[in-house]
């Protein structure tokens, strides 16, 4: 029997710890972690403990897991947006072959000195755009480059952020703000972004963008109304974004999660990512203190909560894509309009594909099932293949280059929705090309 593929892991959070490190422990004889670095003592320990390593494994920092030479066949990167380029880099150039979360970079800078590394080092660079290795977005992936919709015309693409979610995450948490991880264009939207590329095969040619925050603002909330949810809010019961209907007990949450007092939370997202202290007791303790516990009209937020990206493709193909914050549930939908057909699609829960020929009967289209994981099949998808290239076994279904074209098509969004204006795609790129010239001579 092959030897498991060694990784260590970078950052052990909720993302790191629980989305990829779960495949490992469900598959022993595939993949064994051997290292973690995370400065948290608490999520190091917990990460040493699941995974059986002892403490000269268990570092607080990547340059004390990089300095002690190479341990494993890969590193998982886990780690924030602004803390991906250093560690990758070093990663690379200490020999690793390095599965990144995305986005790549919060800055273009970034996103240029990683693909550059990468074809420098000769290393495997694989960004973790989940989505590509669901059986979902492979079907509809098969769909739209067969041919069957004939020459495709038209595209919309919706990413419907649920209430909850976007109150999680873009207004309590930690994408609340641009400086500190990325625009939210960049950091939601660099998978639906990815997903356009591959599916549509042709370059943007030009696009523009409009977006802005119009409703978590502190004018939106009375004065009688607190800085937290804790602190006697009179709205607190009614609120759809009370921290304490989403953290405590569970009611503003989707799915049988309803909680009672005295009972500890699952360790399931977003429960992990507010406190490592899943009791009662803890989450209370967490609102209370916590910036989840914040009253979303009283955050310190700035990114959109809604914006627009039209594209024009070569050959004339236009694609929209709207993301926003204010679904009454969390799911991805999409319009393909062709030559010959129509393709409508959803991808959530339930998740559906129709064919519509023109001038014939509506076509469902089977999806196969998933094979565990989060993001419909996709964050065990892609650690699985992450693993069997490292192994020799295939070729990476993509590749940092062409991961690169998705952040370069968000970062031309937000300049056109900053500047309100039309970014032209050529001189664009061109800009990328030359600033990986800059960086090659060694200029900031």
């Amino acid at each position: 029997m092959t030897r498991p593929v060694t990784l260590a892991l970078i950052g052990a959070g909720a993302r790191g710890a629980y989305a990829y490190g779960s495949y490992a422990l469900a598959h022993p004889g595939e993949v064994r972690f051997v290292a973690v670095a995370e400065p948290d003592p608490i999520r190091r320990q917990r990460f040493a403990e699941t995974h059986d390593l002892d403490d000269d494994r268990c570092f607080e920092s990547w340059e004390e897991l990089l300095s002690r030479g190479q341990m494993a066949d890969g590193i998982l990167i886990a780690t924030q947006d602004q803390l991906h380029v250093e560690p990758t880099v070093a990663a690379l150039e200490a020999g690793y072959h390095v599965l990144l979360e995305k986005p790549m970079a919060h800055t273009l800078e970034g996103c240029v000195r990683l693909v550059q590394a990468a074809e420098r080092t000769g290393r495997i660079l694989q960004i973790c755009h989940v989505l590509r290795y669901t059986p979902f977005w492979q079907t509809l992936h098969r769909i739209v480059t067969s041919g069957e919709l004939g020459d495709i015309v038209t595209v919309e693409h919706r990413e419907n952020v649920a209430w909850w979610h976007m109150a999680h995450s873009f207004v309590r948490g930690n994408w609340r703000r641009a400086e500190l991880s990325s625009p939210m264009i960049l950091a939601k939207c660099c998978h639906d972004l990815d997903l356009l590329v591959w599916n549509l095969q042709r370059p943007v040619v030009r696009l523009s963008s409009v977006g802005s925050l119009i409703h978590f603002r502190p004018e939106n909330a009375g004065p009688e109304i607190p800085e937290r949810c804790t602190d006697g809010c009179p709205i607190e019961a009614q609120c759809p974004f009370s921290a304490l209907g989403i953290y405590l007990d569970a009611r503003l949450l989707p799915g049988p999660r309803a909680l009672e007092p005295g009972e500890t939370a699952p360790p399931v997202w977003p429960f992990i990512t507010m406190t490592d202290d899943l009791t009662w007791e803890g989450r209370r303790r967490a609102i209370e203190d916590g910036p989840y516990g914040r009253c979303v009209y009283r955050c310190d937020n700035d990114v959109v909560d809604h914006q627009v990206v039209s594209m024009e493709l070569e050959g004339g193909t236009s694609v929209v894509l709207v993301m926003h914050g204010h679904s009454n549930e969390e799911h991805r939908s999409m319009r393909y309009d062709g030559t010959r057909a129509t393709l409508r699609a959803r991808f959530g829960n339930p998740s559906e594909i129709v064919l519509h020929p023109h001038g014939g009967t509506p076509q469902p289209i089977p999806i196969p099932q998933t094979q565990g994981g989060g993001h419909g099949g996709g964050d065990w998808g892609t650690f699985r293949a992450f693993l069997q290239v490292l192994r020799g076994e295939t070729a990476p279904l993509t590749d940092v280059r062409t991961s690169l074209e998705s952040h370069l098509l968000a970062f031309a969004a937000e300049e056109a929705r900053l500047t309100h204006g039309v970014v032209e795609m050529a001189p664009f790129r061109a800009r990328a090309e030359q600033l990986t010239a800059r960086t090659q001579e060694g200029e900031p």
